[in-house]
C-alpha cells in the first residue's frame, strides 16, 4: 500500500474533493482546529501516486498493510440512531451490543468496524442514505422488493437494506478491499444468503434481470454518478427509485441536470452540512 499526502488550506476543501474525485482511495479530513486540511490518497501501485505529486506536490511513502481507518478512528464512538428501526455500532464488544439492544428494544442492531474501507454509516453521505432507506423499507411494507447497492464499501447500505425487509441485493464496489471487508461485515452480523456481494466497475457492470431493483442505491463521487446515470438506469425496476449520494452542494445543479437528461425524476433532496443526497425515481 502506497500514500500521497499534502496539507491546504481548509478554504479549499471542494477544490480538493473535485480534484481527487477520480482517486477511490482519496480522504479529505479537516486538520488542527479544522484550519488545514489533510489530503491523503492511498493505492496499491505507486505510478498513479507518483503523478498526483507531480503535478501538485506533497509526499509519497510506502506503508505497512494497516486499517488505516480504524487507526484514526475515534474510540468509544457513539451508535448511529436512524429513525425508530436502526442502531449501528462501531463496536464489536458483544457487552457494549448486548447493552444497546437494551437500550434500544425492537430495533435493528448491526455492527460496523471501522476497516480500511468507508461506510461505517457515520458520514453524512451515508447516513442520509440510511435514512431515505427507511423510508422507502416503510413505504414497501408488505410487498416483496429487491435492493442494489452500487459502490458498497462496508456494505452497511445492502445489509440494512435487507434487515429492514429486501427479500433479496446486489452489492458491489470496484475496490477489491471493500469487498472483503463488507463480506467480514456479512459475517459477523449473521449472514446473508439472499445478498449476492462481488466486485465490480459501474462502467461495466450490466446487471441480470433478477438483479434490476426497486430501491438502488449509487453513494460514489458526483463525477461518477453523472457519467453513470444511464447505467444505473438499467438497474431501476420501472416506478423503482434511485437514491444517491456522495455529491457536494455545490455540484448539486450539474449532477440533477445529468439524472434528468438520463429520464430520472427528482423527488427529494436532503442537505447536511456540504453534502446533498437525492431520491430519484424512474417513471
Amino acid at each position: 500500500m502506497w500514500k500521497w499526502h499534502k496539507s491546504a488550506p481548509a478554504a479549499q476543501e471542494e477544490l480538493w474533493q473535485q480534484r481527487l474525485s477520480s482517486f477511490p482511495g482519496a480522504v479529505v479530513s479537516a486538520g488542527f482546529q479544522a484550519r488545514t486540511l489533510s489530503l491523503d490518497v492511498y493505492a496499491e501501485g505507486v505510478d498513479e501516486l507518483l503523478v498526483l505529486q507531480a503535478c501538485h506536490g506533497g509526499s509519497v511513502e510506502r506503508m505497512e498493510d494497516v486499517d488505516w481507518v480504524a487507526a484514526t478512528a475515534p474510540e468509544n464512538t457513539p451508535p448511529l440512531i436512524i429513525r425508530d428501526r436502526l442502531v449501528i455500532s462501531a463496536s464489536d464488544n458483544p457487552k457494549v451490543l448486548a447493552r444497546l439492544q437494551r437500550e434500544y428494544p425492537g430495533r435493528i442492531l448491526l455492527t460496523f468496524p471501522a476497516e480500511q474501507a468507508f461506510g461505517t454509516g457515520n458520514h453524512a453521505t451515508t447516513s442520509t442514505c440510511l435514512r431515505l432507506l427507511c423510508d422507502c423499507a416503510r413505504d414497501l411494507r408488505g410487498k416483496e422488493w429487491a435492493l442494489a447497492d452500487i459502490g458498497c464499501g462496508t456494505g452497511v447500505l445492502a445489509l440494512a437494506g435487507l434487515r429492514l425487509g429486501a427479500a433479496r441485493a446486489v452489492a458491489f464496489d470496484f475496490d477489491p478491499k471493500a469487498v472483503e471487508v463488507a463480506e467480514r461485515n456479512i459475517k459477523r452480523n449473521g449472514g446473508a444468503p439472499n445478498l449476492r456481494l462481488f466486485q465490480a466497475d459501474v462502467f461495466k457492470w450490466k446487471p441480470a434481470k433478477a438483479e434490476v431493483a426497486d430501491v438502488v442505491l449509487a453513494n460514489l463521487f458526483s463525477a461518477v454518478l453523472q457519467k453513470a446515470f444511464p447505467r444505473l438506469l438499467r438497474a431501476v425496476k420501472p416506478q423503482g427509485v434511485l437514491i444517491v449520494s456522495g455529491i457536494l452542494n455545490t455540484q448539486w445543479p450539474e449532477t440533477l441536470q445529468a439524472a434528468q437528461a438520463a429520464g430520472l425524476k427528482l423527488q427529494k433532496k436532503v442537505s447536511r452540512g456540504k453534502w446533498t443526497t437525492a431520491l430519484l425515481s424512474r417513471p
